[in-house]
């Protein structure tokens, strides 16, 4: 697509959501959520009955609960989440991971209709596997009707801009797919002793991975897919001025002048938490109509969300009701237009 063209699209107005969002009443109380984690607990029994994981070996934030979802999403202002489905363990068997991605996907369509309008879900691609990867996209948007697709932001040093990926992101941006990502458990080799790797290894995965997205031209041959990169984005937003600088000396090399296009290519969640340190950065970057709602809960505890960063965003000195209904609300229903329809 010409660079004109890019250009246009990534200044188009978008009220549309917005007016939704105004439509919808205080957005703050109407919050559409698109970093939810999901372990489904159907998928937990299939794992202990498969032996292939145990629920007292996994992290606690795998004890996904209903009950509990539901009362932070109420006390949080959530409307709707939109789920990350998970499933660890080593699985190596291409059918026993296909049965998984099966197990834990109709988990999350099961839960998605007893609960009209509170929960929508991504299926889940495979940056190792692109059998499985098409299967599930088949699987999860045209039978179950996940709103979008799931994917590591790296997996055993391929990253998402690995031209061997084209194949399936070339079926994804037929359908103009929205894809969420999250970086996996690594930490850098030296790396001080307790220092977890969400803290920093997380954001450097997440850099990573738009750069080579930009690098290796994912976003000039895929020009329908939005990608939403989690808290905040990484380092990406930060370092914009350095990539402009020495874009050229990059392998391959990123123009300068494109860069704060690439960056409008993108839709960043809060789930850093943002507010209130990183705001004024991530705005002068991005502008408002590129970040979204993201709770990070469950590894993110239910006070922390609700006592801590939902009102820390609320609160914002950087940020007019227009801005937070689109964060909070309008952006979501923009990328995301079957949200408005559940």
């Amino acid at each position: 697509m010409p660079h004109a063209t890019q250009t246009t699209q990534l200044q188009a107005p978008d009220d549309i959501g917005l007016r939704t969002a105004h439509g919808a009443g205080d957005a703050r109380h109407e919050r559409i959520d698109v970093h939810h984690h999901y372990t489904a607990p159907e998928w937990i029994r299939w794992a202990e009955d498969k032996g292939v994981a145990h629920r007292d070996k996994l992290p606690p934030w795998t004890r996904w609960d209903e009950a509990a979802a539901l009362a932070l999403m109420d006390r949080a202002g959530t409307r709707t989440s939109v789920l990350t489905v998970a499933m660890l363990g080593r699985l190596k068997e291409p059918v026993v991971r296909k049965e998984s991605a099966r197990v834990a996907l109709e988990a999350a369509d099961d839960l998605t209709s007893r609960h009209g309008g509170r929960f929508a879900f991504f299926t889940p691609i495979f940056l190792d596997d692109a059998d499985l990867s098409r299967w599930s996209v088949a699987h999860g948007m045209d039978r179950l009707g996940a709103v979008g697709v799931s994917a590591r932001t790296s997996v055993g040093g391929t990253y998402l801009g690995d031209p061997g990926l084209d194949p399936i992101m070339a079926e994804l941006d037929e359908r103009a797919a929205v894809i969420s990502t999250h970086p996996m458990e690594v930490s850098a080799p030296g790396a001080p002793r307790g220092v977890p790797p969400f803290v920093c290894d997380f954001l450097m995965d997440t850099t990573r991975a738009a750069l080579s997205l930009i690098m290796n031209g994912t976003l000039d041959r895929f020009p329908r897919l939005t990608f939403i990169l989690p808290h905040g984005g990484g380092y990406l937003p930060y370092i914009a001025s350095r990539i402009e600088v020495f874009g050229r000396r990059l392998t391959p090399a990123v123009d300068p002048g494109r860069v704060r296009d690439y960056l409008h290519r993108f839709c960043y969640d809060t789930a850093a938490p943002m507010s209130p340190w990183a705001t004024p950065t991530l705005l002068a970057a991005v502008g408002s109509s590129r970040i979204l709602y993201g709770s990070d809960w469950p590894p993110t505890p239910a006070r922390v969300v609700t006592e801590v960063t939902a009102p820390a965003l609320d609160g914002d000195p950087a940020l007019g009701d227009r801005e937070r209904a689109r964060i909070n609300r309008g952006n979501a229903l923009r990328i995301l237009p079957a949200l408005a329809r559940a």
